[in-house]
C-alpha cells in the first residue's frame, strides 16, 4: 500500500506563507497524479491543487489561483504546496492525495485511491 507522509503545517498570520510536503513511499511514474485537499470544521472535503506527474500540468481551485502553487520533486517523491498570502478562510486540515493509473487529474476526493493523514493549517487574522 503506497504510504503519503505529509509535513508543514502550523500556526500562520494572515498574509503570511506556509509550503506543504507529501512523500510518497513508492517511486513515481508518469501516469501518476497527485493533489492536495483541504476539509474545515463543518465543512466537506475540498479540492485544493492537483499536479500530473508526467509534464507537470497543474490544476487549482479558483479560491486559490494566484495564492498557492503546487510541484514536486521526482527525485524525491515528493509533492509541495506552496501557499501564499494565507487568509484565514484557508483554515483547515491539508491532505495530500495520490491516484496511479492515469493522466486525468481529478477534483473530486473519490477520484484518488491514496490519502495522507492531514496536516494542520491555521491562519490567524
Amino acid at each position: 500500500q503506497v504510504q503519503l507522509v505529509e509535513s508543514g503545517g502550523g500556526l500562520v498570520q494572515a498574509g503570511g506563507s506556509l509550503r506543504l510536503s507529501c512523500a510518497a513511499s513508492e517511486r513515481t511514474f508518469s501516469s501518476v497524479v497527485m493533489g492536495w485537499f483541504r476539509q474545515a470544521p463543518g465543512k466537506e472535503r475540498e479540492f485544493v491543487a492537483a499536479v500530473r506527474w508526467s509534464g507537470g500540468s497543474t490544476s487549482y481551485a479558483d479560491s486559490v489561483k494566484g495564492r498557492f502553487a503546487i510541484s514536486r520533486d521526482n527525485a524525491k517523491n515528493t509533492v509541495y504546496l506552496q501557499m501564499n498570502s494565507l487568509k484565514p478562510e484557508d483554515t483547515a486540515v491539508y491532505y495530500c492525495a495520490a491516484v496511479f493509473g492515469t493522466l486525468r487529474i481529478g477534483v473530486r476526493g473519490d477520484d484518488y485511491d491514496y490519502w495522507g493523514q492531514g496536516t494542520q493549517v491555521t491562519v490567524s487574522s
